[in-house]
Formats: structure tokens, C-alpha cells, sequence
């Protein structure tokens, strides 16, 4: 993340302006950015993301587990249906996944439900980091792994997603 960047205009941001500039950072969790709020004033756009971060990382387990839920399935159909965030409907079809044979819509479907139902959260991957096969790949390879692993795993590619979209809600504000 720019280290550059003047955060002078974030940091004068009462609580109620900083929660709606970033509360959709994290996925269906204002929580991360009021809560980051506290720590200003943040010195690089890393700071600031750590400080969100860490709310996220304080949580208890089955808060986390239940944070991680408010997140989507990787899902064609969940992008034709139009059902989640503007962030999560740009991700996933840079990754190609609006543009899959119905068989792959089909396997995809079903390493969700495996990967779903052994660890109690959904996939999470940064798919602006992957190709649709690099995502069938790491998706297949994680379901069975420990849930603890997966655990770490999910909230280091929650770490990436929201770097990239706190980035670009941090270049729209400069």
C-alpha cells in the first residue's frame, strides 16, 4: 500500500464519516472501521488497514467464524442473482467465474458445499490474486486441511481483499 499517501483528510474524519468512507471494507462488518476509528491518527494507508485488521484478529473464534460467514460463496450464480456487494460482483468476475461451463458452475458448487460443511465458514480466497483455475486448484487443496489452518487462511486472504479495497477507497478520498 502507498505509504505516501496523505492521510490528513482521513484522519480529521469524525467516526460517523470514517465508518461510512470505510465500513464496507470488510464485508457486511462496518464494525472493523468504527472500531478502527479509535486508533487514529493513522500514519500510511498500512497503518490504517492494520488498525481494521486487528479488530477483526481481537475477535473471539465464533465471532470470527461468524464473521467470515457474512461472506459470499464463489458462485456464477450469485452474480447472475446479483445478491452481493458491488466489491464481491467485481472480484469474482475478474476472476472469470461469470463466464463458467455449467460443469464447472456444478464442481464449484460442490467443493463449496465440502469445503462449507467441513470447516463451518465459506472459501475465502483473494481472487484478484488467481485465475478460475488457480481457484479450483487452492479450493480443492484446502478442503482438507484443519479447520484452524483454514481459519488463519481465510483471515490472510480477507487481509489481501480488504488491502486492495481500502486502496481504492483511500484514492478516491486524496
Amino acid at each position: 500500500m502507498s505509504q505516501s499517501l496523505d492521510l490528513a483528510p482521513v484522519n480529521a474524519l469524525d467516526q460517523s464519516g470514517f465508518t461510512h468512507a470505510f465500513g464496507s471494507v470488510f464485508e457486511h462488518f462496518p464494525l472493523a472501521a468504527e472500531r478502527a476509528w479509535a486508533q487514529r491518527p493513522f500514519a500510511s494507508a498500512s497503518a490504517l488497514h492494520d488498525a481494521m485488521m486487528d479488530v477483526i484478529r481481537k475477535l473471539d473464534a465464533k465471532a470470527q467464524c461468524d464473521f467470515l460467514n457474512l461472506h459470499p460463496m464463489l458462485s456464477a450464480a450469485n452474480i447472475r442473482a446479483g445478491t452481493m456487494t458491488a466489491d464481491s460482483n467485481a472480484e469474482q468476475k475478474s476472476a472469470g467465474l461469470d463466464a463458467m461451463s455449467a460443469q464447472q458452475e456444478a464442481a464449484l458448487d460442490r467443493m463449496n458445499a465440502a469445503y462449507h460443511a467441513r470447516h463451518g465458514f465459506p472459501f475465502i480466497i483473494c481472487v484478484r490474486h488467481y485465475t478460475r483455475e488457480g481457484i479450483f486448484a487452492a479450493l480443492e487443496r484446502r478442503i482438507d486441511r484443519s479447520t484452524q489452518q483454514e481459519l488463519d487462511e481465510a483471515l490472510a486472504q480477507i487481509g489481501a481483499i480488504t488491502r486492495g479495497r481500502l486502496q481504492a477507497r483511500l484514492g478516491t478520498l486524496a
